[in-house]
């Protein structure tokens, strides 16, 4: 492989604003590190149902053309950044465009189904070389979690807008039959209601029922809920969800049903002006963003807040527990552009947790991988077809591969099994057992 043959990324990616992406890695070390990562990619891509294509017209992999192809534009800028900071050079590689793909979710699942991250297993002895790999040995603290918060949820309500559906859910559906007939976006706003009703059955709230939500999101379930006739108290660290959440329980006529507050579960009273406890806890794919080591503490809280006998129901996102084990101390390209400071559980390190730290008993627990996997389609799908409004409202070309790589990477999660999803209920000891 020719060192002569790498090129600059194109001058319109904001070094101020992207500055690792705007920067190949250069000097002896990146030298040698790509030949070495170039050589053992080709090799792993060799084995696989896939294609690399270079710019020469060569091709490594599947000899079958229709096979997911990874479009190689860059091949020097490619191997310096795998070879100096493995997953998360690969992502800022896409993010350059340095390479692209014609199926990118079809090569990410094959990465995932045959290997345990984007990077090969061969290429994973380069991570503790690189800066990427930092060890985190404390919880988040409440200002750290607010702004990791921001980091995400509060980019802009407008950009969420243009590809969630008018329920403004940021969660996995329920679809009916999968795959989804390419449906029109009513049919997913349907498909996220009825995954919300779902969540509210398996908590049991009805009308008069107290319940407190852990994190708003933009309101759908305090909606939900509140049309039950129940009270609900929402909490969030997020502005701009609350601020727009607010709004639309205002323009339902729920508000006073429904109050939402800017706060951190961690400071949720077991008694406050309102309620002594709740009859039910419910929280949507927020644990994800508490990090591993405030896990604990966030059950032992939901357990402190519903009453003797209410239900606590979730809904998370899971990976393999070794898979956790080995990914809770490094950081990873979602971690540095998308979540910062999250972490995936396994289902392992929940049970552990809840037989070890609370009273809380498991009465139902079901998977919605497949489900998630069509959600992020029709997300994704919908993101690239509004590419044009995104870059109206000052989101750039390298933010939008970064969330298309985002959207793909996590749908080919589900699709390879390599992530999971659960709706998850538990009752406080002395509370109804499954039937």
């Amino acid at each position: 492989m020719s060192v002569k043959t790498i090129q600059t990324p194109s001058a319109a990616i904001d070094s101020g604003r992207w500055p690792a992406v705007a920067v190949v890695p250069s000097g002896p070390l990146a030298v040698t590190s790509a030949l070495i990562a170039d050589r053992l990619f080709r090799r792993v891509a060799a084995r696989l149902p896939l294609r690399l294509l270079y710019p020469d017209g060569t091709a490594v992999g599947a000899a079958d053309a229709t096979a997911p192809t990874l479009l190689i534009h860059q091949p020097e800028a490619l191997a310096r950044r795998i070879g100096r900071y493995g997953l998360i050079g690969f992502g800022e590689s896409y993010m350059a465009g340095e390479w692209s793909s014609n199926d990118l979710t079809g090569v990410l699942t094959v990465f995932a189904t045959s290997v345990t991250d984007l990077v090969p297993r061969a290429l994973q002895w380069l991570r503790p070389i690189a800066p990427a790999f930092r060890p985190r040995r404390r919880a988040p603290s409440r200002e750290r979690a607010r702004r990791n918060v921001a980091e995400h949820y509060d980019l802009s309500n407008d950009l969420f807008a243009e590809f969630l559906d008018e329920t403004m859910t940021y969660s996995c559906a329920l679809f009916t039959r999968l795959p989804a007939r390419t449906p029109k976006p009513a049919d997913l706003a349907v498909a996220q209601r009825r995954k919300i009703d779902r969540l509210l059955d398996m908590a049991g709230v009805q009308r008069g029922s107290r319940v407190l939500e852990i994190g708003t999101g933009w309101g759908e379930l305090c909606l939900r809920a509140a049309a039950r006739g129940a009270h609900v108290r929402s909490v969030t660290l997020s502005v701009e969800q609350q601020r727009l959440a607010r709004l639309r329980v205002a323009a339902a006529g729920l508000s006073d049903l429904v109050r939402i507050e800017l706060c951190d579960y961690r400071d949720v009273a077991g008694r406050d002006d309102a309620y002594d406890a709740y009859d039910a806890v419910v929280s949507v794919e927020m644990i994800e963003a508490v990090g591993y080591r405030s896990w604990p503490r966030y059950f032992t809280a939901v357990e402190r807040l519903v009453r003797p006998g209410g239900r606590v129901a979730i809904q998370v996102i899971t990976m393999p527990h070794a898979r956790m084990l080995a990914s809770r101390n490094t950081h990873t390209w979602i971690q540095k552009y998308i979540f910062p400071g999250g972490l995936l559980p396994s289902t392992q390190a929940i049970s552990a947790i809840i037989q070890r730290h609370t009273g809380l008993h498991t009465i139902e627990m079901t998977s919605l991988r497949p489900h998630y996997a069509e959600t992020l389609r029709l997300w994704r799908e919908r993101f690239n077809q509004r590419r044009d409004e995104l870059r109206h409202l000052g989101f750039d070309e390298v933010f939008g591969r970064m969330w298309e790589l985002y959207l793909a990477h996590s749908e080919a999660g589900f699709r390879s099994g390599y992530l999971d999803v659960y709706q998850w209920t538990f009752a406080r000891e002395g509370g109804p057992k499954k039937p």
